[in-house]
């Protein structure tokens, strides 16, 4: 990875770990000091939100380890295991708190479903991305296994000369 692809993803990183630390900020506020008013049940959406910008900044610094593992090129080892667990642990969060959302929701949508379906679709698309992460832990978990492979062969190598 080239020092400008790092410094771009590490700025959006920022960001995102900046934006989701101050809308968690706002929804702490607003549950401590909003009178719930209206059909919609806002205070579980509040808190599901809360949980799903924890999953967020989750990936987000795990992410970030891996990507200062690609920069020392120590990514290829046993270690990047445990970050992208990490991170499709949090996809999957990510999935559930949007469907518990779209069934907190749901209720208020009798009029249009699509609505509710819209939403259920979204859910199964932050599952695939979970998917895709997987697949790409099986790729990693492939180059890792040539790297060793490589290493050992090298060391073989390296005694006959």
């Amino acid at each position: 990875m080239g020092k400008l692809t790092v410094g771009a993803l590490r700025a959006v990183l920022v960001l995102v770990l900046t934006g989701t630390v101050l809308v968690q900020t706002l929804l702490v506020w607003a549950l401590a000091t909003d009178q719930q008013e209206g059909s919609l049940p806002i205070t579980p959406m509040r808190v599901i939100v809360l949980l799903g910008m924890v999953s967020v900044q989750v990936a987000g610094v795990c992410v970030w380890r891996l990507v200062t593992m690609v920069r020392r090129g120590t990514v290829f080892s046993h270690a990047a295991f445990r970050y992208v667990d990490i991170v499709i642990g949090a996809i999957v969060t990510a999935a559930l708190l949007w469907f518990a959302i779209t069934a907190v929701n749901a209720p208020g949508q009798r009029e249009d479903p699509g609505v509710t379906l819209i939403m259920a679709g979204i859910g199964v698309a932050i599952l695939g991305v979970a998917l895709i992460v997987l697949v790409l832990r099986m790729l990693l978990a492939q180059a890792v296994a040539r790297d060793v492979e490589a290493a050992r062969m090298q060391a073989e190598l390296d005694e006959v000369i």
